[in-house]
């Protein structure tokens, strides 16, 4: 059972409250190994996780709904309690909702190790060039809801545990397995050289239709940002290009639309109803 520490906060300037007053500086955020979710679910499903929880900020309200598994947690956890007025300042925007947390960012699993552990058939997926923390986050909520056994993270994109990101996985990036790389080229062609299908979500001449692609063995499918696409690079390190059939006058989803599409036909193709 966690000790909870519940101080009233009527002010601001209350030091305690740094974290959540530094909402945009996610840069800082990042290098103290911490992440902030901003949303009630998100923070319930938090609370539901193995990540380490620091804090709250939560309304009286939200308080006397979260406090049962705030107490079923096994963490020391200091919950700040401010009307919900004063959680709409420090947020800068208006809420609906009144719920904040902190929690800190667990060591990620190596590639090696993440490879090694999952089961086969492998279904992985990777990105390149994602800088939209929103997408980042329903690309993460898409792999988790289609068992993909984990994603990759290229090092062109950001992090999948700025606030905004994860809000967008709405909490999923809490159990769906995640690792930042440092050279994705390199990863690719480390998964080739062990038999995996490496296969780039990218429309161009040439490209195969993705109702016509086998994905039933091991693949991994590699997503770019929706403008520029995929890198020469990283093209290379593919072994065939894949595009989703559409209309000629239509040639690109957003890339997390696109990415839940692709999930969902391999998920099917393996008659799999359910994720992993």
């Amino acid at each position: 059972m966690a000790t909870l520490h519940i101080k009233p906060v009527q002010s601001l300037d209350a030091p305690e409250l740094a974290l959540y007053l530094t909402l945009k500086r996610v840069e800082e955020h990042e290098q103290a190994g911490v992440l902030v979710a901003t949303n009630a679910k998100v923070v319930q499903r938090l609370l539901a996780s193995r990540f380490t929880v620091l804090s709250a900020l939560l309304t009286p309200g939200w308080l006397e709904k979260l406090e049962p598994k705030l107490r079923a947690r096994p963490e020391e956890i200091t919950v700040y309690v401010a009307e919900q007025r004063l959680v709409e300042t420090i947020t800068g925007y208006k809420m609906h909702q009144g719920a904040l947390a902190a929690a800190r960012i667990p060591a990620a699993p190596t590639f090696e190790r993440l490879l090694e552990t999952a089961p086969r058939p492998l279904l992985l997926a990777a990105v390149e060039g994602i800088a939209s923390a929103e997408n980042l986050g329903a690309i993460v909520r898409s792999c988790a809801a289609f068992g993909v056994h984990f994603l990759m993270v290229g090092e062109t994109c950001g992090s999948p545990f700025q606030r905004r990101a994860v809000s967008g996985s709405m909490g999923t990036i809490f159990e769906q397995p995640v690792v930042q790389v440092d050279s994705l080229v390199e990863k690719l062609s480390a998964l080739r050289a062990q038999g995996v299908r490496c296969l780039a979500a990218h429309p161009r001449p040439g490209a195969k239709k993705l109702t016509a692609v086998d994905l039933r063995g091991d693949c991994c499918l590699v997503f770019g940002a929706e403008g520029p696409g995929l890198t020469p690079d990283a093209l290379a390190a593919c072994d065939d290009t894949v595009e989703i059939p559409m209309p000629s006058h239509m040639n690109s989803l957003n890339v997390a639309s696109a990415t839940a599409v692709f999930l969902y036909e391999a998920c099917r193709q393996r008659g799999e109803g359910t994720a992993n």
